[in-house]
């Protein structure tokens, strides 16, 4: 039986991933869970799996949660997300918190040798080789739950170790795949959060529709396996059918398909190296009709070239990428930016990093860039109004 500590109970992977639990209580058990502000359906969460510990965001929270549950030990801030991911009974922690937020408790989890089911895709863009270092050292694994580059993993499987040359990640292309250019100027929140064959956060869902996620993707891709930049591609597939490709010295090409659920991805790195009988439905593939693929026009995703820049220049550059990119994303969803002034935003703060980025070597270091980033970010958004 894998024991499992969440960070990010609450949010679109953590409830997915609770999910597969209560289906298979016989294999899977919860010891601990970390959320953000939403504590009621933390509290619920509490009672229906009985974990040992609980964190949230603030002390005033912990303190009635504490009071509502009690025998359930409940911490708070960061020193609580550490403690959920280092739970000395979790045999895995699935990383499931937003952003940069759940950086420090998801290298800590690394650090103690945990099998990490990573759905974080900030935490290799800030500190990839950190992370991995420590994931190598500690002797533990990384099985990613995004179903991109789950995707990967599983096609990865298939041919020997060094054989594979290609990766390649499917994007959807978003709400405003054939918006006329001209009408992007335009676009509003809801508009940007109506995402077409995805149910997700609003961030993860704003990234979706810049394709600063795939450019995320590419950066985590690499930390991942191993590949240099020039190996990964983007393919945009509005159908989101195939997650993912690998392309093996032969030629052939091994494409991972699912049923858009992320349940799906969640079940495997669970079951990892086994597979369950899923009770989450099959692809219909008759059903399914055509499959679509074209290149991205890089007019219209920007913010694609910005992430390979980041990633061939290294160092604070992927952190300092992703910290613009959180605050552009809040400020456009706060009706402070226009959709348009997402990409301008990263652009000029990353323009700014790239005349001296620097090194990382630690978390630390790694961290000071997140900040660097959202403070350039959120000076130059307020100069320019």
């Amino acid at each position: 039986m894998k024991v499992l500590s969440v960070l990010g109970s609450t949010g679109s992977i953590g409830t997915a991933t609770l999910d597969v639990v209560r289906h298979f209580p016989e294999r899977f058990r919860v010891v601990a869970l970390a959320a953000g502000r939403n504590v009621e359906l933390l509290r619920r969460q509490a009672l229906e799996f009985r974990p040992k510990l609980l964190a949230v965001a603030e002390e005033e929270a912990a303190r009635w949660l504490a009071a509502q549950l009690p025998g359930v030990e409940v911490l708070a801030g960061e020193e609580g997300r550490v403690a959920v991911a280092t739970h000395p009974e979790a045999t895995t922690v699935v990383a499931a918190l937003v952003g940069a937020l759940g950086l420090p408790a998801t290298y800590a989890a690394a650090r103690a040798g945990k099998e990490l089911l990573l759905a974080n895709k900030e935490t290799l863009v800030v500190a990839g080789e950190v992370v991995m270092q420590a994931v190598r050292r500690a002797g533990g694994r990384v099985i990613p739950v995004d179903s991109e580059h789950n995707g990967l993993f599983q096609a990865l499987q298939v041919g020997p170790p060094g054989t594979a040359r290609r990766l390649v990640l499917t994007a959807s292309g978003g709400p405003f795949r054939l918006t006329p250019l001209a009408e992007l100027a335009r676009v509003t929140p809801e508009q940007a959060l109506a995402h077409p064959t995805w149910r997700m956060g609003p961030k993860i869902t704003v990234d979706s529709a810049t394709m600063m996620n795939k450019g995320l993707e590419i950066i985590e891709a690499h930390h991942l396996f191993g590949f240099p930049p020039e190996a990964i591609e983007v393919v945009v597939h509005p159908e989101s059918r195939i997650h993912a490709l690998v392309e093996y010295a032969d030629g052939t090409l091994i494409a991972q398909l699912s049923i858009n659920d992320m349940r799906f991805p969640i079940l495997y790195a669970l079951a990892y190296p086994e597979r369950l009988p899923t009770p989450f439905g099959r692809l219909d593939l008759v059903g399914l009709g055509e499959l679509h693929f074209a290149a991205p026009d890089p007019q219209r995703f920007p913010c694609l070239q910005l992430a390979r820049e980041a990633l061939l220049a290294g160092g604070t550059a992927p952190a300092v990428l992703n910290a613009a990119n959180e605050v552009a994303v809040e400020l456009f969803l706060a009706g402070k930016l226009p959709f348009l002034g997402i990409p301008e935003l990263v652009r000029r703060v990353l323009e700014e990093e790239l005349r001296a980025p620097g090194s990382v070597h630690s978390l630390e270091e790694a961290l000071a860039a997140d900040a660097r980033g959202r403070a350039a970010a959120r000076a130059l958004a307020a100069r320019l109004g």
